[in-house]
């Protein structure tokens, strides 16, 4: 049975970072990777394979094997494939290394050095080997660890009869950095009872509720007047952009929250004085607070139009996605059950609201409730994204150790 190690450094170097261009996938080279997952589930003795061509989904059945007299759910397990574009996922270099505690020079230049200093949570990983990067790159572990896992899961299983499980279905989707996850995803093809997404962070990490989302476009349109003649007839788009910033609540920003705190980030801003764009995402894990946030920030937008003339500023504000939790908790049997196979693993099971979204969240008010599992990484979108060896490893055991719980 191949490593779950072997399978993950072989993921990684597969570019499959997406875009933001509203294609579905919205990157061809996602394929590669789906091609190659498509073809190693056959290998292993999955069922019912099947490769999306059009869509860039891949698909997977293991079928029960209940001894007489009991039985269960389907099960779904999901991971995505796709790699944040914040940094290029483009010859990724991964190399391991036992993480004593002392910073780790990922490039060997200075440049780019991992360090409890910069990040104190990481002394939980100290004695463990972590692969990192060259730090020319993302590692891809979100979510490639998520593939990997699932992938040895489903190995193990397969070459483990004695093992007794339910049906299982197995999901990789494209996009879901971007939110198009499960835009185009097939039910009638992954259709469990629930699912678990592999998608978390450290060993021990287990969510069910998640930020409702919003991604937000701000559009201003100045006046350009050369600058020698310009008082009291220039509009400045890019100073109205600044102007608009400033309205919003200054502890409202990501850097400045934590916990269920929502926030409003400025995300990318572009224009010259004739006209200016910003995108932003707009976050809360409280409905209310969502609504309140939306509309404060079309009320900062209406405020310029006051000051400065009907026009002079446009919002568009789009829904990404919503918190499941008021989904899952009529059915927190699905969290118990991962919860006591942490426990009977002697793993310490640490739940807490996600601070974004996953496939889970958007597949869960399509009516599979879908909470999420951790991968043993760390650091995700940026050159410092690790991956802990023993805690993939021990992440497989877990998945296994859920498929069993199921069973009644």
């Amino acid at each position: 049975m191949e490593d779950v190690l072997d399978r993950f450094l072989r993921y990684v170097k597969i570019d499959t970072q997406s875009e933001e261009n509203g294609n579905h996938p919205s990157t061809e080279k996602q394929f590669d990777l789906a091609r190659l997952l498509t073809e190693e589930l056959k290998a292993i003795g999955v069922s019912d394979v099947t490769l999306d061509e059009e869509f860039c989904y891949v698909y997977g059945v293991i079928p029960a094997n209940l001894p007489a007299g009991k039985s269960a759910p389907g099960v779904g397990f999901m991971a995505h494939m796709d790699t944040s574009s914040a940094v290029s996922g483009a010859g990724v270099k991964p190399r391991i290394v036992p993480f004593t505690g002392e910073d780790i020079d990922l490039g060997g230049d200075g440049k780019y050095i991992l360090s409890l200093r910069e990040f104190p949570f990481m002394k939980a990983f100290i004695g463990e080997d972590l692969v990192v990067t060259d730090g020319s790159t993302l590692l891809g572990a979100d979510d490639k660890a998520g593939v990997a896992e699932i992938m040895a899961m489903a190995e193990y299983l397969l070459t483990h009869p004695e093992v007794p499980h339910g049906r299982l279905c197995i999901c990789f989707t494209p996009d879901e950095e971007v939110g198009g996850g499960t835009a185009r995803i097939d039910l009638g093809r992954f259709d469990p009872d629930f699912a678990y997404t592999v998608d978390g962070g450290p060993l021990g990490g287990m969510e069910y509720e998640n930020f409702n989302a919003a991604s937000a476009r701000l559009i201003l349109h100045g006046r350009s007047i050369h600058p020698g003649s310009a008082k009291n007839t220039m509009r400045n788009a890019l100073l109205m952009a600044m102007e608009f910033q400033s309205l919003l609540p200054p502890a409202e920003a990501p850097m400045y929250t934590e916990g269920y705190e929502g926030f409003y980030h400025l995300c990318d801003l572009h224009g010259d004085v004739e006209k200016a764009e910003a995108d932003y995402i707009i976050r809360d894990h409280d409905k209310e607070k969502f609504l309140a946030k939306k509309a404060f920030f079309a009320d900062c937008g209406e405020f310029l139009n006051r000051k400065y003339g009907p026009g002079a500023c446009e919002t568009v504000i789009r829904d990404s996605y919503y918190n499941m939790k008021e989904l899952i908790l009529p059915r927190m049997e699905i969290v118990d059950k991962a919860r006591e196979a942490m426990e009977e693993l002697g793993i310490q099971p640490h739940v807490s609201p996600i601070r974004g979204g996953t496939d889970g969240a958007m597949l869960t008010h399509m009516g599979i409730p879908c909470p999420n599992l951790c991968t043993g990484g760390g650091n995700c979108h940026g050159r410092f994204e690790f991956a802990s060896v023993p805690q993939m490893r021990k992440i497989v055991e877990l998945l296994v150790k859920i498929a069993e719980k199921h069973v009644k």
